[in-house]
Parts: C-alpha cells; structure tokens; sequence
C-alpha cells in the first residue's frame, strides 16, 4: 500500500487498539493467521465514513478473535478515488455509489473502453441522496438548476461527489463551465459557505448530513436544499448513467427545515475485489446481516442495510463468497448478479 494512504489507517486507531485489547493474546496463544483488510470510504462530513468506520468495528470486534478478522476504515476523496485504489490492490473493500460502479463494470462514461471485470460486490447499502445546498437568496425556481452562474463547491477533485454533480448538471444540460467551481470536502465546503466564500455546494450523503446540518444550524444563515422535477430526473436518467430515483427528506431533517424536499438519489453499494478470499467475505456479508442493530447505531442510514434490500439496484455481479451466503439463505440470485466464476 502506497504511504499517503498508511497515514488514513490513523482513523481508526482507537477502535483497533480497543479490538486488540479485547483480543489479547490471540495472535502468540491460538495461533492464528491475522487477515488484514482495509475499507475505503470518503471525507468525514458525510456518510460513507461514519458507515464505513462502523462496518469495520463491527467486523473486527465479532471476527478478530475466533477468525483472526481485522478490518480498517480509511478517508479518500470518495467513490473515484475507491475505484482506483481497488483496482490498484490497495484497498480490499470500498463503498462506492451506482453511478461509478454502472460505469467502472460496463466500461462506459469516465471509463470508457476500460472495463473493470474483477469489480465485485456485497450488498446495496443505502440511497445516496442529493443535497444541493445554496443561499436562500440565491434561489430562482427553486429547483437544481438554480446552480447555474453561483461561486458553487462541485466537492473534492476526483471525488463521487464531483463526478455524480457533474454527471446531473450534464443530464439538465450544463457544463462544468456553468458554475464558478470550487472543488471541496464536505466540512471544508460548509465552512466556506459560512464565510459567504462560496455560495452553495454539492453535499451528496445519506440524511442527516453532517456538513448540511453544520450549515443549517449557523446563525443567521439562510440556506435551502434544491429541489428535482419528476421531468429533471428523467431527462437525467435518458442522457447519463446516473441511476437516479426519487427520494423525499423529511421535514426538520435538519435544522429550520419545516417542510420536506423532493429530491433524487442513488444506490450506494459495498464493493470488493474478486481475489479477496471467498470464506472471507461470506463471513463478513454474514456478520453484517446478523447485527442489524450495531450500525444503525453509527448512522440513520444503517438502518436501510437489510436483507431485503441487499441485491436492489447492485451495478456488478456479487463476490462468490456473498453469492454463496445468499444462496444458503434461499435468495433467488438475478442471472447479472451471479459471478462469472460461479457459473
């Protein structure tokens, strides 16, 4: 693994040196192999590292001990970035959004021509909602589009969160051009706009957001999420590879927020390698399914992680070790989801 990404293991130091206190002595006494695994999740403002430090908690307290299972959760820009990095061996898991995984496995949009047949995947995990967060003062219709023109963070260079905005503005027919882009992690974005030094921003995350709640919760700041018309999310799901689908924020999700938002969202999934050991992963797909309270516990979003939405709207085939776990359990498994190697 390259150093630059040694240093991200620091994130969850404290939950390993709890694990390895509550295991001591398992590596000198029962002599077993430890399986070291590393997770790739995104910035600390939104949902794929609380979700993603949780998952690997999770693993490493329930596996360590009788399975030498350890698991550790790094940040990266997001979905773009994971994508590489499992490519690269250097990471074994990664939470990705639909949209890289549709384009990573079909060799279509920013990967066209190069294919990436080894992606495998775990299970769906939640919808990634989007949060197109502007000035209250700055709104015309009231929809996406009132983007346009604004000083606006697009997120993180390289990041999911830059390449699913990009992808939506393409699909309402906009260009990178159409926005004055800044290009900012979720919590550097929100301070920006509390330093009126942008005007809006691109927070793409399983509600509550932490970054929109930051936000929302300043005094004096009058922000709004932008809404998506019904013939928005269609034009946009004819012209991309978005796999966008309604989704409607509560009212007072966040802070002043007394009435719901129509909005859009996409699939988040767990990928993996396809070399990462098979009884590996069907342990892991099992441990998640059989503590479905721990992550809701980390986040709102952790309750959408089910059984029964465990293969909905997953853009590769599964991983043989989640494949295997699933046939146990009765699944019918889709024909695209079935590993090649399995058939």
């Amino acid at each position: 693994m390259n150093g630059r990404y040694l240093s991200k293991l620091l994130t969850v130091a404290v939950i390993c040196a709890l694990v390895a206190v509550s295991i001591g002595g398992v590596a000198s006494g029962a002599k077993k192999k430890t399986i070291s695994l590393v997770i790739a999740t995104a910035t600390t403002g939104g949902t794929y590292y609380p979700i993603g430090v949780g998952m690997a908690s999770l693993w490493s307290i329930r596996l360590a001990k009788k399975h030498g299972i350890m698991v550790q959760a790094i940040t990266s820009a997001g979905s773009g970035e994971n994508v590489n990095m499992l490519k690269g061996n250097e990471v074994d898991l990664a939470i990705l959004q639909g949209l890289f995984g549709k384009m990573s496995w079909n060799g279509i949009g920013i990967y066209k021509g190069k294919p990436n047949k080894e992606l495998r995947t775990i299970t769906m995990l939640w919808p990634n909602v989007e949060h197109f967060v502007i000035y209250k003062d700055k709104v015309k219709t009231g929809t996406a589009t009132d983007i346009k023109g604004l000083r606006f963070s697009i997120g993180r260079a390289g990041s999911g969160t830059e390449r699913s905005g990009l992808t939506i503005m393409e699909g309402l027919g906009m260009k990178r051009e159409d926005v004055k882009g800044e290009y900012l992690g979720y919590f550097e974005s929100a301070k920006a706009m509390k330093d009126k030094r942008i005007e809006g921003a691109n927070l793409v995350a399983g509600p509550p957001v932490a970054a929109v709640t930051d936000v929302f919760a300043t005094p004096g700041m009058k922000a709004v999420i932008l809404e998506f018309t019904d013939e928005q999310l269609e034009e946009i799901n004819k012209k991309t590879a978005y796999p966008g689908f309604r989704y409607v924020i509560p009212a007072n999700m966040y802070p002043g927020q007394d009435k719901p938002v129509r909005t859009i969202a996409q699939p988040n999934f767990l990928g993996v390698r396809m070399d990462v050991d098979k009884d590996v992963i069907k342990l892991l797909t099992k441990t998640l399914f059989e503590n479905p309270d721990y992550l809701k516990a980390v986040h709102k979003m952790g309750g959408f992680i089910t059984l029964d939405n465990a293969l909905s709207g997953l853009p590769a085939p599964l991983h043989a070790g989640s494949y295997e776990y699933y046939k146990e359990r009765g699944f019918e498994i889709p024909k695209n989801l079935i590993p090649p190697e399995a058939r």
